[in-house]
């Protein structure tokens, strides 16, 4: 088992089978794209395994802790991090405030400790916005912590978000298109950013992502899901030539072309 298992895995609304008893490891340190239509259950396991929806069925453990019935927060306090297919920043907030935000599971002063400023919370306080800076830096936003999140590109919106996941110190990630909307020059950038948060920071990635050159030029491992049954797994090579997994994507049609 990896560092992230699950196991018959299912995952219902009313009738529509979201989630098909999958079974599915991720080895530390990889980065694993999980890729399949629209409908296909990708975002629904995001949800299973950051604690947003219970499942029906099956067991899904985080380096060998059971993750069923945990809590959203409980769950990124143990160390997993997202992000959203729709970026979900707090527009009105700074850069520098929404990382600090992200930093909340690891920050120990409550309300009084902040109303009343004692020695170990301006500590505290000091050294959050000094790793909140090293984090824009990371992320190719340095300078730019007193800007309004709403008045970024586009682009470094998507690192915003990043960011903010970081800051909780996550040691599996999971990316929900985070190159959606990009231009060739941004989805560059992106893939060599997603490399490095693997090869820099050790973090295991969870990546969705329909843009086949980002999937087959960064991915360790695939998998590939449709309508919430797991049709092929392995490296990017074996499965981009896998006749189930074009006809998921083109139709039976060009599968017998």
């Amino acid at each position: 088992m990896g560092l992230l298992a699950s196991r018959g895995l299912t995952k219902r609304f009313g009738g529509l089978m979201a989630i098909n008893q999958l079974d599915l490891d991720v080895e530390d340190r990889a980065i694993h794209s999980i890729i399949g239509p629209n409908g296909a259950g990708k975002t629904t396991f995001f949800n299973c395994v950051t604690g947003f929806y219970r499942s029906e069925e099956g067991t899904i453990e985080f380096d060998g802790v059971s993750l069923d019935g945990l809590s959203p927060d409980r769950i990124t306090s143990m160390g997993i991090a997202r992000t959203y297919q729709n970026i979900r920043l707090f527009a009105n907030m700074t850069a520098m405030e929404n990382i600090l935000v992200g930093m909340h599971p690891h920050l120990r002063s409550g309300w009084l400790g902040a109303i009343l400023k004692p020695p170990a919370v301006v500590k505290e306080e000091r050294e959050a916005h000094q790793q909140a800076r090293e984090t824009l830096q990371f992320v190719g936003l340095r300078g730019m912590g007193d800007l309004l999140a709403k008045n970024l590109p586009y682009g470094q919106q998507r690192r915003l978000e990043i960011a903010r996941a970081l800051a909780s110190r996550p040691r599996l990630l999971l990316l929900d298109e985070p190159t959606a909307g990009m231009n060739p020059r941004e989805t560059m950038e992106m893939m060599a950013f997603i490399r490095r948060l693997r090869d820099d920071l050790g973090i295991t990635i969870i990546l969705i992502e329909h843009q086949m050159r980002v999937v087959m030029g960064i991915s360790d491992r695939v998998t590939v899901l449709d309508y919430g049954t797991k049709i092929s797994e392995g490296t990017p090579r074996e499965v981009q030539s896998d006749a189930r997994v074009i006809e998921a994507y083109l139709g039976t049609k060009a599968v017998a072309q």
